[in-house]
């Protein structure tokens, strides 16, 4: 798997970080379209003090609950994160002044789903650049979270607060190696697809293989949720 994922960051150009300890945090986005479920995922790939990849696996959401559907907080609609590498665009600060996440520090792309119902729209949002508090953390600090809810309006959410707490060990590790700038890069597989079926529409070189790895990543993806 994690071989799986550096090659996909390296098909899309973006950084891959091989110094010990320097995280590579990748969420994946699933097909889903329904809300409020934790039903997407986030890896950490980084290397060892031995050169040795290593990963770790956690239960998120990318996409804003259905309450903030519903309710946005901008008038052009509630902020989905849009698939992309955001460089040293986060640091660890206080989530709303209350305890230790991955604050968005730098903009970040989002898409502004505006129709105000439950079902997330990718397609027809308007895109728009800048710093919107989309900021990496946990639901509850009760154990575990079932439904979204309120617990983002656009975040990357972690549903466990055991696995967040693992995720700020790692972060806290990295910060005092790296300094406090973190890279997130977004993984939307519904994107992926309809870039891939583009692609082998005009018979671009790569397409096959790109598909394979969408297939793999779709496989491993579901045996984890």
């Amino acid at each position: 798997m994690i071989q799986k994922l550096i090659a996909i960051l390296a098909r899309n150009g973006f950084i891959i970080y091989r110094k010990p300890y320097q995280l590579n945090i990748i969420g994946i986005r699933n097909s889903e379209t329904t809300s409020d479920k934790f039903d997407d995922q986030l890896y950490i790939i980084f290397k060892d003090d031995k050169n040795k990849w290593v990963k770790a696996v956690y239960t998120i959401t990318t996409d804003p609950g259905t309450y903030w559907l519903n309710h946005p907080l901008q008038v052009d609609g509630t902020a989905i994160l849009k698939q992309g590498q955001y460089v040293n665009a986060y640091r660890i600060g206080l989530h709303k002044g209350q305890y230790k996440a991955l604050v968005q520090s730098k903009p970040v792309t989002v898409l502004r789903d505006y129709d105000r119902n439950a079902v997330l729209d990718f397609n027809n949002g308007r895109e728009s650049t800048g710093l919107f508090g989309v900021n990496i953390h946990r639901a509850s600090i009760h154990g575990v979270t079932k439904k979204v809810g309120k617990w983002s309006a656009g975040c990357q959410v972690f549903e466990k607060n055991e696995e967040f707490i693992q995720f700020m060990q790692l972060c806290e590790r990295h910060k005092s190696k790296y300094g406090n700038l973190f890279t997130y890069t977004l993984i939307d597989l519904r994107s992926i697809k309809r870039q891939t079926k583009r692609w082998i529409a005009y018979g671009v070189t790569g397409a096959v293989s790109l598909t394979a790895a969408i297939y793999f990543l779709n496989k491993h993806f579901s045996k984890n949720t």
